[in-house]
């Protein structure tokens, strides 16, 4: 089996430890993805809603680079830094995927990053 390491220009750069994404065994594997600016590095948006609507554009670029789109994805790992940020996440999801949702999870975000309060994880037909 082949990887194919994905790099995308129009999402954010990602730290040295991980990847954007990886494409094996017909799959795209998108990591875990937050709320930046592709271009200042910036957190985009205060509101949960901003910062989810921003992950998903910054997926969404990360799988038009490898052919695949978010009508693609299979499944989700959505990580919040509160709890009480779900409604409002939740809001915004469905705006983006009003009808056959993906498969979804929850988690907590592990760690503290100022004004981070969201990263969502996905995978996807290639």
């Amino acid at each position: 089996m082949s990887i194919e390491i994905i790099r995308a220009a129009d999402a954010p750069k990602p730290p040295p430890a991980y990847s954007q994404a990886v494409k094996a065994a017909g799959l795209v594997f998108v990591s875990g993805t937050g709320p930046y600016d592709a271009v200042t590095g910036a957190i985009v948006g205060a509101s949960i809603q901003e910062q989810t609507g921003q992950c998903l554009r910054n997926i969404s670029a990360i799988l038009a680079a490898t052919g695949s789109s978010l009508a693609q994805i299979v499944s989700a790992t959505v990580i919040l830094l509160e709890e009480d940020d779900f409604a409002g996440m939740n809001e915004e999801w469905i705006r983006w995927f009003p009808q056959d949702p993906p498969a979804r999870q929850g988690a907590k975000l592990p760690v503290r990053v100022p004004g981070l309060r969201i990263s969502i994880a996905v995978i996807a037909e290639a």
